[in-house]
């Protein structure tokens, strides 16, 4: 049987005396009951895992004796995903998969056609909640490496922040449903040199309705190339796990 997971971030961890508090030591003891003298894992996020033992239950925290610890190579490429904020829920799932499936960085985005609408108050709730989604998603799934969630932005906003064009040995892509839309092997077949797989790649998925022509226009503007996900037109949640799948079978 698996060992229960839980998170100290990387300010709070020190390997020499391991200690789990906060909301982590509450669902460590009031959700997973863990007591003393089990073992758990804990992870800081940035690829470091401990096997752990509990020692004490104290007031405010668990104070954890280690027995192992190993290191998670860092992915071999950065994926960021830039996704419009789709109504509903489907933004927890979307962090949820993305997390599950590599990516290094989530960055929400609030599109034309985006039906949500945040003021700065509210995005920076909502951008704390899908981090605590992400850990959630770590514990669970393995993952060592923590992705972060960004504050949602505009479009504009982070194409501005992305600059004019891709860097050396990175892949932007958006996923289009036009024409000239190609396969990711389409792309990667025409990589310098022919052996070499980019190390970084971002790719940005449209709301329903996609981006509007004008946000589609600044994209490829900027460096974007555009995407196709198949024949199928996919729903937005759908098209995002698609995208990475893709991505981290071809490039991690």
């Amino acid at each position: 049987m698996a060992k229960s997971r839980f998170y100290i971030s990387p300010a709070d961890w020190k390997t020499e005396s391991l200690t789990l508090a906060g909301d982590e030591f509450h669902h460590c003891r009031d959700v997973m009951r863990c007591g003393v003298g089990d073992r758990v894992v804990v992870f800081n996020g940035v690829g470091t895992e401990a096997d752990v033992e509990i020692l004490s239950m104290e007031k405010n925290g668990a104070v954890l004796k280690v027995w192992t610890v190993s290191e998670t190579p860092r992915p071999v490429a950065s994926l960021t995903l830039g996704q419009a904020v789709p109504k509903g829920k489907n933004m927890d799932l979307i962090v949820q998969k993305a997390t599950e499936l590599g990516a290094s960085t989530i960055v929400p985005l609030l599109s034309e056609r985006t039906v949500v609408r945040l003021d700065p108050g509210e995005a920076q709730k909502k951008q704390e909640k899908w981090q605590r989604v992400v850990i959630e998603a770590c514990k669970q799934c393995g993952q060592n490496w923590l992705p972060e969630v960004a504050l949602p932005v505009s479009v504009d906003t982070f194409l501005g922040k992305a600059g004019p064009s891709a860097g050396k040995g990175e892949l932007r892509l958006v996923a289009a449903l036009t024409d000239d839309a190609r396969s990711l092997r389409d792309y990667l077949a025409e990589s310098e040199p022919a052996d070499s797989r980019p190390s970084k790649a971002t790719v940005l998925i449209g709301p329903e309705g996609d981006f509007t022509p004008a946000e589609m226009s600044l994209a490829l503007g900027n460096g974007f190339q555009p995407l196709t996900l198949g024949p199928i037109v996919l729903r937005s949640e759908t098209a995002a796990i698609y995208a990475l799948s893709v991505l981290g079978y071809e490039l991690m």
